[in-house]
């Protein structure tokens, strides 16, 4: 049975994740679906692109992953169809796809939306649909669309490096308000080179160690570890870090308003500094 995972931003409170899910199903009985999240914060691609990822590298050759994420920044023109290590990817022409892959794919299509057609989320999902139908079939990918077709892309949000330190934005903050930084366990040990140090954020908090999991401190003290995706986690052992210390998620968005109000800024990065 093919699987297809669903990823998108449209959230749980109306019918449109079982439409989108009816839609595909309409189209092949067997595809085996599978929800990654529909809760991505409107707008947010690093946020995005986290959980895609993170996502992604779990699941076995030749997987199908639809991205109904930002569909509509600007007025659709097509989709886009990509291969990249083992694991198919359809989304929206919007930069998302090389901010997920940080890096150019290996394969990618256009896939043309008719004029006529209303470009809404449901026929998006068709679309994309008969697409990996076709895949299931046997055709071949640069039958499907256009090859070589130009496309939006956007770099990954990655953490600024010195010498002595290493500076990431708060990317996501899950479930339990656990702050997750865009530092990978191998950019921080490269960028450590065995060095001791102390991870600061808001001002006056420090951590100057890295902890295997949630229990290596006492209850209500905070901690810093690297979670199942390789990221930086700022947690509090059955705490919640987020509220507790006002910590916010990055976004463009914040971003900009935080250049306009530079004495409002909210806590969205965490330094590291080496000794």
């Amino acid at each position: 049975m093919p699987l297809v995972t669903l990823t998108s931003d449209i959230g749980n409170r109306d019918y449109l994740a079982g439409a989108v899910k009816a839609q595909l199903l309409q189209i092949n009985p067997e595809f085996q679906i599978i929800d990654i999240s529909h809760n991505i914060a409107p707008f947010n691609y690093p946020q995005a692109a986290y959980l895609c990822r993170s996502a992604v590298k779990n699941f076995p050759p030749f997987t199908y992953h639809i991205l109904l994420i930002n569909l509509f920044e600007k007025k659709p023109e097509q989709l886009l169809l990509a291969f990249h290590n083992e694991q198919y990817f359809l989304c929206a022409d919007n930069g998302l796809l090389t901010m997920i892959l940080e890096e150019k794919p290996e394969m990618v299509i256009g896939i043309p939306l008719s004029s006529e057609a209303d470009k809404n989320t449901i026929h998006c999902t068709a679309v994309m649909g008969k697409a990996i139908q076709r895949l299931v079939n046997g055709d071949s990918l640069s039958s499907i669309g256009e090859p070589d077709v130009n496309y939006i892309q956007k770099n990954h949000l990655r953490p600024l490096l010195d010498n002595n330190w290493i500076e990431g934005q708060i990317i996501f903050i899950d479930n339990f308000e656990n702050v997750i930084v865009n530092i990978t366990q191998q950019q921080f040990e490269e960028q450590r080179n065995g060095r001791t140090f102390k991870i600061v954020f808001k001002r006056d908090e420090e951590i100057d160690q890295i902890s295997r999991s949630y229990a290596d401190v006492p209850e209500g003290e905070k901690l810093a570890l690297f979670n199942s995706a390789g990221y930086l986690e700022i947690a509090i052992n059955k705490g919640n870090a987020a509220g507790l210390f006002g910590l916010k998620g990055f976004s463009e968005r914040s971003a900009t308003m935080s250049n306009m109000l530079q004495n409002q800024l909210p806590y969205q990065t965490i330094r590291i500094y080496f000794e």
